[in-house]
């Protein structure tokens, strides 16, 4: 009896001394945002998968610091007030870091937020110049517009000749196309050239593509740039290749998603894009990241897949690495440099980040690198 006693005394310590020093560790938590649903989801559906395999390989190695990180997705509907209630909802939740958003309107629609309650934002693929040299929470891991429409600007010019430029451009993303637009005028016109004509309209089913060639086509350009996603770029091509079979076209890195080949067909045989992802690439960091990424999710990660992916690594490396008197901003900016799949990944003072960027092409449905 006392024997039992006892049994069942010990057995209530080890109990107790469980629930006070067996506890599991509370998680980390991580948020991405991104347009996930709709027409145009290609791109947020590309970086909610590439910070997912990013949370999900360093859980595989024991987490952060032997904390499961858990990442809790938010859709943006690539709308500007569904997404500042995206981010508040992240930020109630009480997320270390924000990974996204995808594209320049939402980041300018939500920076205000982030900043209030200085959790950092590190973007992807935002590059607008309007975000650009402000010491805030905003951080992002590629270039600004200024160097993708410079290369672009240059190489037309320089490799194709190219002095009169049509343009159209999408309202819905503003921030972005505008300041793509600015940077390309200038890059252009120090070759001698111009942007003759340029075209806004509002990205949806209802825009007539056909009449926007045709206005594109009147000023008899050398060639018709596109500012705008993969799908709208995919569409407006094929009405101008219906018209004019020899105009050069050309788009943004915005539009460099597999969905532009897909959709565009032979419309879209040599078009001009700059971008920040080389699809032939060797390095071994890249390779294996997009086996994983295929494995995983059984499709291409793109430029979207690759860069998010490098965003939760940013994220969680500084995470990992900062000690008890910084903070995720400081340990960022104290590191600067890390390294992403495919480049180098190099923040300044103020969180803007920069990477290598290339000239690509597309031939027999594939992106090419040409510069």
């Amino acid at each position: 009896m006392i024997a039992t006693k006892l049994q069942s005394l010990l057995l209530i310590m080890i109990l107790a001394s469980c629930l006070s020093g067996c506890t599991p560790k509370e998680t980390v938590k991580v948020g991405f945002l991104g347009g996930v649903s709709g027409r145009v989801a290609d791109l947020g559906i590309a970086g909610r998968n590439g910070a997912l395999l990013a949370v999900e390989l360093r859980n595989q190695a024991g987490g952060l610091n032997g904390r499961t990180i858990e990442l809790l997705v938010e859709d943006d509907q690539q709308d500007a007030e569904q997404a500042k209630a995206a981010v508040q909802r992240l930020i109630d939740q009480k997320v270390e870091a924000i990974v996204g958003p995808m594209t320049s309107m939402v980041a300018i629609a939500t920076v205000p937020i982030v900043n209030q309650a200085q959790i950092i934002m590190m973007s992807p693929t935002v590059s607008t110049q309007e975000l650009s040299n402000i010491d805030d929470y905003f951080f992002r891991v590629i270039s600004s517009t200024a160097e993708f429409a410079h290369k672009s600007a240059d190489y037309q010019a320089s490799q194709q000749g190219i002095r009169r430029v049509a343009a159209a451009y999408d309202l819905r993303n503003a921030s972005y196309c505008e300041s793509w637009l600015k940077d390309y005028r200038k890059a252009l016109a120090a070759h001698g050239g111009e942007v003759l004509l340029a075209e806004p309209y509002y990205s949806g089913d209802d825009v007539n593509f056909s009449a926007l060639a045709d206005r594109l086509l009147s000023v008899k350009p050398d060639a018709v740039l596109v500012i705008a996603n993969s799908l709208d770029a995919a569409m407006l091509a094929q009405q101008v290749r219906k018209r004019d079979s020899h105009v050069h076209i050309t788009t943004s890195e915005w539009a460099a998603t597999e969905r532009l080949s897909e959709l565009g067909g032979s419309a879209v045989e040599g078009l001009t894009i700059p971008q920040f992802l080389d699809r032939e690439s060797k390095n071994p960091n890249f390779l294996t990241f997009r086996q994983a990424y295929v494995d995983r999710f059984s499709m291409e990660p793109g430029f979207g897949g690759v860069t998010a992916f490098d965003a939760m690594n940013v994220v969680l490396t500084a995470l990992a690495g900062k000690d008890n008197s910084q903070t995720l901003k400081q340990a960022i900016l104290s590191q600067g440099l890390f390294v992403g799949v495919q480049s180098e990944i190099r923040f300044d003072k103020m969180g803007d980040g920069k990477r290598d960027t290339y000239m690509t092409t597309i031939h027999n449905g594939h992106f090419l690198r040409v510069h």
